[in-house]
């Protein structure tokens, strides 16, 4: 566990979500974060700034299918809801292709991504897959993948046509990695934001707590859980993909619908991802990750992804 935080506003703990546009529509977008600002909440949508020049690898919005819904992502951003990159578009990119979408997100949304969580099936990715760990613990995550997420990621090799390491760098300040079976992410994570040497194209990685389908979510979002995050006066990142069952059938689930209202009458801190990092990060006096702690976070993934087989 890490030391209790001292939150802003005398608040008891920290709650946010990034969420992935994978899967979603404009109907459920819309529903869901009317809903989330009804309650209070502000967290990040992530968004593919290009249209689908091929096959996609997912059927869930871009911001060059539609100029309504950009019109909206703006309203969103307005009012005080992070947009965030999830790569260039839901397939994969030439290295022109993620920059033209770097420069296509700034021109919607008046400034660069400030988080971003790579897309799973699209090979710019930012060290990914077997990349995400390193040393002897490479191998072991290789097993349990059975080899099948080994040479998928190549934003970060300089040698790649999909390179675009120097531009994340240089525009994008946090990303995504581990997700957890735990609800308080920074008990899980208490690097976060980190800086890994070994890693350079990335300024800051981030965790998360897994919540990817509403029945994952509901898993592991519970009163129980939330009384214990409150209690060690935590923070929580949850990963999830409202298109995936949040949103079916023309209504919001009714479980997470309840979750969230009652999360929302608790003492918490209710911001974007970027906002709840900037604040971890300015209680930092070193930002880069030491090898035992790196090791120790790489350990306890590989545990969960054992156990669970999720990102």
């Amino acid at each position: 566990m890490t030391t209790p935080i001292a939150w802003p506003d005398k608040r008891s703990f920290a709650f946010t979500i990034f969420d992935d546009p994978d899967s979603q529509t404009f109907e459920a977008s819309k529903a869901i974060y009317g809903f989330l600002q009804d309650c209070g909440f502000r967290t990040t949508k992530g968004v593919w700034p290009n249209r689908a020049t091929r096959p996609p690898s997912d059927h869930g919005m871009t911001c060059g299918d539609s100029r309504e819904y950009v019109d909206w992502l703006v309203h969103l951003q307005g009012a005080g809801f992070e947009i965030a990159l999830h790569n260039a578009t839901s397939h994969t990119s030439t290295r022109a292709e993620t920059l033209a979408g770097l420069e296509q997100f700034a021109k919607y949304f008046g400034c660069y991504p400030e988080s971003m969580a790579n897309h799973y099936f699209c090979q710019d990715t930012i060290y990914w897959g077997e990349n995400r760990v390193t040393g002897s613990r490479r191998l072991l995550y290789n097993l349990l993948t059975r080899g099948k997420n080994r040479n998928i990621s190549y934003g970060h090799d300089p040698k790649h046509p999909y390179f675009w390491g120097d531009a994340c760098k240089e525009k994008v300040k946090y990303v995504r990695n581990f997700a957890f079976a735990h609800l308080n992410t920074l008990g899980a994570c208490p690097a976060m934001p980190y800086h890994d040497p070994l890693k350079p194209y990335v300024n800051y990685w981030f965790a998360s707590s897994e919540g990817s389908k509403v029945e994952t979510f509901l898993r592991l979002v519970t009163e129980r859980n939330l009384d214990q995050l409150e209690e060690e006066r935590g923070a929580c990142i949850m990963y999830v993909h409202f298109g995936h069952r949040f949103f079916d059938n023309g209504a919001i689930d009714q479980g997470f619908r309840a979750i969230m209202q009652g999360i929302a009458k608790r003492n918490g801190w209710f911001v974007p991802v970027s906002t709840l990092l900037d604040f971890l990060l300015a209680q930092k006096t070193v930002s880069d990750i030491s090898e035992k702690e790196r090791a120790r976070i790489e350990r306890r993934w590989l545990l969960h992804k054992a156990r669970f087989g999720t990102a």
